[in-house]
């Protein structure tokens, strides 16, 4: 049998190819290979016993990673090999450990195959049993890991030995992130146990790679406690880790690639599983019993020599006892007189101690009750082993419980830090809105004031036209009038100058034919013809008169005629100033309604942001107005309309106010409310403290009952 041997956990890893889903999703390839023994993620380089491409047939990975371990269990050996990766740990059995502390799985079934076809079968029975599910990762995601095991046992058909060697095959359950998988319900429990058993294994491989712990946790998890032979122990261990080069599962494959790097520094110690023949075993008493003698011989000739020098006799050299030459000639003896040496101790599992009574060696009827009394022992130990699991199993769910509630409280302070943020955000904005309320509410005051000082001049200067238009009109009466005097002045002193012309026409006439027949009368009087003068001269005065009388009228009513077109004039001018005026007028009250438009548009946008800030909370509480009301052209409805948005506005505001008013009342009770679920929370931790103590205290008197059996 050859000597122990310290060798280290080999480690494999393989890339698969990207699924139909990541190529549907272009997911990008994440790892690069520098070499056959690396694989670079993220801009680290972890270095295994080799790495598998995406395009390594199964072949080839066999040959690489498990062909030397079926070997080595051909030649007595133990070999595990086992695959770890992404996507989950139900373990439904017992384990238990018998009277020399080495674990079995209560229930698990052992069947004696001699061909590989029954091997085959015994394989796919254990795989009917596993459990599988549907997650959002994968169709075929198993619920529960698979642990094969493999005994092969060997007899020399000449010497009688026999050689032992067990095969591991351990598939675990992917680890794998509920957030992706969208676990639920039973799936989502599974889940929980088998990212727990594989956090447990993680802990185990920290303290065997850190190798300072001097306790590593095996007992921790189930899966741990069936693989203590596997890690750290008697046994050839290769570890097979499975990465997606999905760029999404990143975080896992450089998480599975950690566990991988942690996992080569395991140091393991293995040794041939050598069974010994009654024949073998008694040719080593023999010869053991020889040895014995022989360094019975040797030691009693050093006491007497040893006696001889102490009674004061001088021995000669050639008579010492030589000590080193005998005993290298025993150990000689010891390693070249067997093609195997023995086991050492440690190695070799001590004998069990026979049964005996004080009188004597037990009787058959003690023994039965010494195995009655074991039997129901070991029914006990499984009663608390369920009952340690059953408590174990509620608090884990009080944990998770707690956890929960944890998380409960932390959304709720994080939703009560939201809404104060967004209370105090709306207020603000409130204030703002106010603020921008009031002005706007100031400068349609303004406008209006100006709107009605615009139509106050605008029916003044309405009244000063009709006026003018009053007065021009009596002026073209009184200049028509004036017209028709004079004309009718004319007439009538047309016919009188007629008359005096005739009248001085016939004198003159009368007097040249009285002339003419009288030359030699005397000249006529002189008082005639000064009467005659004198009529002339009064009828020339009085024409004189009445013409210059008549041009003096004219005159002055062509003075006052132009005086009155001036005047006219004047006021045409006026009256047109006064008309551009009110044209300016016009425009400017045509830009300010445009003004009291774009005011109306601004306030409708503020009524919406308001609505929209205060979470569909405020209700309009009119109908909306036209907006082709807008272009109407009353002033009056206009100022009415700008009357009724400012009154909607008023109501909108108020109604805001009053809605925070409500969210300052609500406030007390969601504090209350806090508090309450933090009272409760401490009623739960404080109930959850009292459940370990309880287990303790049952768990402390359960071992110092075993420990009394």
């Amino acid at each position: 049998m050859e000597g122990p041997s310290e060798c280290s956990v080999q480690v494999f890893c393989r890339v698969r190819p990207l699924n139909k889903t990541e190529e549907k999703n272009q997911d990008r390839f994440a790892p690069k290979f520098p070499s056959e023994d690396s694989i670079s993620l993220g801009g680290k380089v972890f270095v295994f016993d080799k790495v598998f491409k995406p395009n390594t047939t199964q072949e080839q990975v066999y040959k690489n990673a498990a062909h030397h371990i079926v070997s080595d269990v051909l030649g007595g050996y133990n070999g595990t090999i086992f695959a770890y990766g992404q996507t989950i740990e139900k373990v439904n059995l017992s384990i238990h450990e018998d009277k020399n502390r080495v674990p079995y799985v209560k229930g698990a079934t052992e069947r004696f195959v001699g061909s590989p076809e029954e091997v085959m079968q015994a394989i796919e029975d254990g795989k009917a049993n596993r459990m599988v599910a549907v997650t959002n990762m994968n169709e075929h995601s198993s619920r529960s890991h698979s642990v094969f095991l493999i005994t092969v046992k060997q007899e020399h058909s000449t010497s009688k030995k026999q050689l032992t060697g067990k095969l591991y095959l351990v598939d675990l359950a992917g680890s794998e992130k509920v957030s992706k998988t969208g676990a639920q319900g039973t799936v989502l429990e599974e889940a929980k146990n088998i990212n727990k058993s594989l956090t447990a294994l993680g802990i185990v491989i920290s303290a065997l790679a850190e190798g300072t712990k001097s306790h590593v946790p095996y007992r921790d998890s189930k899966l741990t406690r069936i693989l203590q032979e596997s890690l750290g122990g008697n046994s050839r261990t290769t570890v097979i880790i499975c990465c997606s080069p999905s760029h999404f599962n990143e975080s896992e494959t450089k998480s599975t690639l950690l566990f991988g790097a942690r996992a080569k520094t395991i140091k393991n110690v293995v040794v041939v599983n050598e069974e010994l023949t009654a024949e073998e075993w008694k040719r080593r008493y023999e010869k053991e019993r020889d040895k014995v003698s022989r360094l019975s011989a040797l030691l009693q000739a050093a006491q007497m020599e040893l006696g001889r020098w102490r009674s004061g006799e001088r021995v000669a050299e050639s008579e010492w006892v030589n000590l080193t030459e005998g005993a290298a000639m025993a150990m000689s003896e010891i390693s070249g007189g067997s093609s195997t040496p023995l086991m050492e101790r440690s190695m070799i599992a001590p004998a069990p101690p026979m049964l005996t009574s004080v009188t004597g060696p037990i009787t058959d009827e003690e023994k039965r009750k010494y195995e009655e009394e074991r039997v129901k022992l070991y029914q006990q130990l499984d009663e608390k082993d369920d009952e340690i699991q059953k408590v174990s199993s509620e608090l884990e769910k009080q944990k998770q419980q707690v956890l929960l509630l944890d998380e409960a409280i932390q959304q709720l302070k994080e939703n009560e830090e939201q809404i104060r943020e967004e209370n105090s955000r709306i207020l603000k904005e409130a204030e703002d809105k106010q603020q921008e309320g009031k002005e706007m509410i100031t400068a349609l005051e303004e406008i209006a004031v100006n709107l009605d000082l615009r139509n106050a001049e605008y029916e003044k200067i309405k009244v000063q036209l009709e006026q003018l238009q009053e007065d021009n009109q009596a002026l073209e009466d009184k200049m028509n009038h004036a017209t028709s005097t004079l004309n009718a002045h004319l007439e009538e002193c047309g016919p009188k100058i007629k008359n005096f012309k005739e009248a001085i026409y016939n004198i003159v006439r009368e007097y040249s034919i009285a002339d003419i027949q009288n030359p030699n009368d005397h000249l006529p009087d002189h008082d005639l013809l000064n009467h005659m003068r004198i009529g002339v001269s009064k009828l020339f005065s009085e024409s004189v008169a009445a013409k210059e009388t008549s041009s003096a009228e004219a005159a002055a009513a062509e003075n006052k005629l132009a005086m009155d077109v001036s005047k006219l004039e004047g006021q045409d001018a006026a009256k047109m100033k006064q008309f551009l005026v009110k044209e300016q007028a016009t425009r400017e009250i045509k830009a300010l309604s445009e003004r009291v438009n774009m005011e109306f548009a601004t306030l409708k946008n503020l009524k919406s942001e308001f609505l929209r800030l205060i979470l569909s909370k405020c209700q309009p509480t009119g109908a909306e107005i036209d907006e082709d009301s807008l272009s109407g052209p009353a002033q009056k409805q206009r100022i009415q309309f700008l009357e009724n948005n400012l009154d909607k506005l008023t109501k909108v505001h108020k109604q805001l106010v009053r809605d925070n008013a409500d969210l300052r009342v609500e406030l007390p009770k969601m504090e209350s409310r806090l508090r309450g679920r933090e009272e409760r929370i401490k009623q739960l931790e404080g109930a959850l403290r009292e459940s370990k103590e309880r287990s303790q205290v049952e768990r402390k008197k359960y071992q110092q009952e075993v420990c009394q059996i």
